[in-house]
């Protein structure tokens, strides 16, 4: 099977690990800070707060800007659940704006339309690696006196008019998971200009404590003080060695996940069946995945059919992603008011992600190719 993501690992990496398998910290060490300076240089950001998790870092960024009961955050429905799942964990609520149909991203006249009393900031996710539209997101915020937060888990190594991703918005969340532009097998960061943001951030990932070990020996002190409820978020001085060396390499690996979304596109371009989702003016585009929108000749049962007939060849097709609303827990549990999204229902029946990854061989990319054009020219001529 050929995979729809997987991770690109090689000795510098292992070799990475080890060195901090043999040193004194394990975890909460000096390798963290690099790690975080490391990626704040790269986005050319201040601040910089790692965590055990993307889904961490985003409860975290909420918990810094004092999102709480009462509150309203607006996200998008094209998303993992941990997007929405991040505004709950703080006891506010989540209200979904609909997404742009050619992009899968927040649709910033959708958000104007959903702001109210309690709006307190707005989430906006970089769909498959693109940069959402942030300087109209910005003009909102910026009206309603809303924090902007960009959903950066697919974007490391992306850009907007030159300026990267995680330098786009208020606060932005970036994600370590195997599948993710780097890994460190897990794993997520803040980026942020606000020093008070980050401070929060720094204490909420260690218990809510006043001090860290570090801070202690610098003072000859082991006296600390817990001084708001916080979690056990850190990231390890071993996940953070691997997610350093994987830096290394974001060029390479953003360069040839462009390549093959090149490869892609060219293959693709004289078919009718189906469109590559469009990409914005101005865009450095990360691919972390390479989504299709199937025509109106087919129907659900019709992806359905191009999905197992793929799958049964061995190209790991997937789906990303069901509106998050649509999970039972949300219909069960949440009320998240009028979650009317009709172009995120509709993109949702239509969308395939196909392989992408560094690691991918041409053979593999033509193969994808081959396949595809082969089984939505099936599909259809049956119909």
């Amino acid at each position: 099977m050929i995979p729809y993501a997987k991770q690109s690992i090689d000795e510098s990496d292992i070799e990475a690990v080890c060195e901090v398998l043999r040193s004194e910290f394990l975890t909460t060490g000096p390798v963290v800070s690099l790690f975080e300076r490391a990626v704040a240089r790269r986005v050319a950001m201040p601040h910089a707060v790692a965590f055990s998790s993307g889904t961490a870092a985003l409860h975290a960024a909420l918990v810094a800007i004092g999102i709480g009961p009462g509150d309203e955050v607006i996200v998008p429905p094209i998303t993992f659940v941990a997007t929405a799942n991040a505004v709950i964990y703080c006891g506010a609520t989540p209200v979904f704006a609909d997404v742009d149909p050619n992009t899968l991203l927040l649709d910033p006249q959708k958000v104007q339309q959903k702001i109210t009393s309690a709006t307190r900031a707005v989430i906006a996710v970089d769909y498959a690696g693109q940069p959402a539209n942030y300087p109209a997101l910005r003009a909102i915020t910026d009206q309603h006196d809303l924090v902007l937060l960009a959903d950066a888990c697919h974007s490391l190594g992306a850009a907007l008019n030159e300026t990267p991703a995680g330098a786009l918005a208020d606060l932005s969340i970036f994600s370590f998971h195997p599948v993710k532009p780097i890994t460190a097998g897990e794993g997520g960061m803040v980026m942020t200009g606000n020093p008070l943001y980050a401070e929060r951030m720094m204490r909420f990932r260690n218990h809510g404590i006043d001090k860290d070990h570090s801070q202690r020996a610098a003072l000859e002190s082991w006296e600390y003080d817990m001084v708001e409820l916080g979690y056990n978020y850190r990231l390890t001085d071993i996940q953070s060695a691997l997610g350093l060396s994987q830096l290394k390499r974001l060029d390479e690996f953003t360069r040839r996940r462009g390549e093959i979304a090149n490869r892609y596109l060219d293959g693709f371009s004289a078919q009718a069946g189906f469109s590559p989702l469009a990409v914005r003016a101005g865009v450095k585009h990360a691919y972390h995945l390479f989504v299709i929108k199937l025509h109106d000749a087919f129907e659900q049962q019709h992806r359905l059919a191009l999905y197992r007939r793929l799958r049964s060849v061995g190209v790991g097709v997937n789906v990303h992603y069901r509106p998050v609303y649509n999970n039972r827990y949300y219909q069960t549990s949440v009320e998240p008011g009028d979650v009317l999204c009709p172009v995120a229902e509709q993109s949702y029946q239509r969308i395939l992600s196909l392989p992408i990854y560094p690691s991918m061989v041409d053979a593999d990319i033509q193969f994808v190719i081959d396949q595809v054009l082969m089984a939505t020219d099936e599909i259809l001529t049956v119909d």
